[in-house]
């Protein structure tokens, strides 16, 4: 039993000396940052501004729908410097606001993506299936990752990559939207987006000397889940799918 103990803390003694784990606040804080900013400019003229409750948006669940994930990244923003400020205390209470916030946006996503999906006025084509199957898909990916980050709220390594990563699930809408041109492309805007997972990588490997194994599930479900849903969405059984949800919700 005493070896085992001393065992475990020289462990952990060997883990805290590492070069980089003390800069896990910073890496985390500025890549919330980067991510507020990346859905700022996304949106700028869309949304924010456009004067948020003035902006031009399809109806009122649409503005619900931005406002919830707009306090996502916010909370993102408060959660990653309250950890920075070591008050664990603070940032664990808010987790569980931040756990109901999270399931609220899945379900305003997906009746936002439903309603998009009729708002056409007729039946969806290639591009429209594409576009609706890949909604659900980042939507499931977020609300996936986000369960397990709640599970695994003991173990702060786990909890973060998971959140950081659902996070990124997220970005996909506003990196298409970017004031620049080769992102309006979704192909070219996936693998802009992948950055922040390349980012993430590469702090395992200067900080830990090794790629978390969070990072490496997380990250391979994500591009795994999007490409092939990328790759499918224009299909014509996907196409055929999107019509029949298309005749059940209008």
């Amino acid at each position: 039993m005493v070896t085992a103990g001393t065992s475990i803390r020289n462990q952990a003694r060997v883990a805290g000396n590492l070069p980089g784990r003390r800069y896990d606040r910073v890496f985390f804080s500025g890549m919330a940052l980067l991510i507020l900013a990346t859905v700022f400019f996304g949106f700028a003229r869309t949304y924010y501004l456009a004067g948020i409750f003035r902006a031009p948006l399809a109806s009122f669940v649409v503005h619900l729908h931005g406002a919830a994930f707009s306090c996502w990244i916010l909370l993102l923003i408060v959660q990653t410097s309250l950890i920075a400020a070591r008050r664990v205390d603070i940032h664990r209470r808010l987790g569980i606001a931040g756990f109901t916030l999270a399931c609220l946006m899945v379900v305003l996503g997906v009746w936002v993506n439903n309603r998009a999906l009729t708002r056409g006025g007729g039946p969806p084509d290639a591009g429209g299936a594409a576009i609706y199957f890949l909604g659900f898909s980042l939507l499931l990916i977020f609300a996936v990752l986000v369960a397990f980050a709640f599970h695994s709220r003991s173990n702060p390594a786990v909890h973060k990559r998971l959140i950081l990563v659902a996070t990124v699930a997220l970005l996909l809408a506003a990196v298409v939207r970017l004031p620049i041109a080769f992102v309006h492309d979704i192909q070219k805007a996936t693998w802009l987006s992948y950055t922040f997972l390349l980012s993430l990588l590469i702090y395992d490997l200067w900080s830990t000397h090794k790629i978390q194994r969070a990072t490496i599930a997380a990250g391979t479900f994500l591009i795994a889940t999007e490409q092939l849903v990328i790759a499918v969405g224009p299909t014509l059984k996907a196409q055929s799918l999107a019509r029949w949800m298309y005749d059940i919700l209008r």
